[in-house]
């Protein structure tokens, strides 16, 4: 099969390789679309390493369909279409995936829609949700709106009526994420986010934030009593000085920090099972729905990893396959 591989230089062009075997409690998917995502730009450059014994290949979720099926089972058919996150492996024309973490694709959606759910879908559960509990109408706020996990936590929150606020770094973002239903877009160019808080006494039940750093501090001030904080990435820095820990005893602070692609399998199925169970047939109707920015050919993925780099996305990059 072929797949994008990553040279000396970091650079990505097609190869090949043997196509992965699968166990009995996998499936092969022939693949149609790929969703990028930073991970895959962190490990192009040796930073996140797949998880032990997985797929060195880049890629952390795809689209396609079945064209084998390991063991007995009989949940799932040759040819039916589905979506997954995988450890590894996506960037190619055949991936193997857990068939616990296989989720139908809807009839209403394309293969490249569903190439922009399974990664930032899931993950903005696990943060609203599995972690941070999110009750109807808390206030939530989220930094990176813009971004695919940002657009997706927007819309899973308004399913709560729940009132959002996002930080997001251009007027044009700004604008898509009132779309999406963000009640406050604040651009963090122009407006400190904690002054306005501040004067609009605001604040979050749930902050689900991507920067850490120096925003660690910035979030504990607006934080709510007993609020949570979720950090997921680290765009900002790994080191977070002078945090006031009076102050998050004084509130109370709930502060996690989260991976999904380093989970255990266990822990996947269920959050998948989870999300399907609350929100699958919001996909199905069209009241939550992938955000895409662009496509382009897998051929072009260092083009699109370059976008992603230069945040210019509103949503999701997919590369689809040929």
């Amino acid at each position: 099969m072929r797949y994008i591989a990553i040279n000396d230089q970091q650079q990505l062009s097609l190869d090949e390789t043997d196509k992965p075997a699968i166990g009995d409690d996998e499936c092969l998917i022939k693949v149609r679309a790929i969703g990028v995502n930073r991970a895959d730009i962190l490990q192009k450059k040796g930073q996140y390493p797949p998880p032990p014994g997985e797929s060195s290949i880049l890629g952390i979720e795809a689209c396609g369909e079945l064209v084998a099926i390991g063991g007995l089972q009989t949940s799932w058919n040759v040819g039916d279409k589905v979506f997954a996150i995988v450890p590894g492996g996506a960037y190619s024309e055949y991936v193997k995936v857990k068939t616990d973490h296989l989720i139908k694709l809807p009839e209403n959606l394309s293969y490249v829609q569903g190439a922009a759910i399974a990664e930032v879908y899931l993950t903005a559960y696990q943060c609203l949700f599995s972690i941070a509990n999110l009750q109807p109408n808390a206030k939530v706020l989220i930094h990176a709106g813009a971004s695919g996990v940002g657009t997706a936590a927007i819309q899973l929150a308004k399913q709560l009526n729940c009132s959002v606020t996002v930080t997001v770094g251009h007027e044009d973002k700004v604008a898509a994420c009132k779309a999406l239903g963000a009640d406050e877009a604040i651009n963090y160019h122009e407006t400190d986010f904690v002054t306005w808080a501040v004067q609009q006494k605001h604040s979050y039940d749930v902050i689900i934030d991507v920067v850490a750093g120096e925003y660690l501090n910035k979030n504990i001030k607006v934080c709510a009593l007993d609020g949570h904080i979720v950090i997921l990435s680290m765009l900002g820095g790994r080191f977070a000085e002078n945090i006031d820990v009076a102050k998050m005893l004084a509130k109370r602070v709930n502060l996690h920090a989260t991976t999904l692609r380093s989970r255990s399998n266990e822990y996947k199925t269920q959050l998948i099972k989870a999300f399907t169970q609350d929100f699958y047939h919001c996909l199905e109707i069209g009241s939550i729905s992938p955000v895409i920015y662009q496509q382009y050919s897998w051929h072009e993925a260092e083009v699109a990893h370059q976008v992603m780099l230069n945040n210019e996305n509103i949503g999701k990059l997919i590369l689809t396959v040929d």
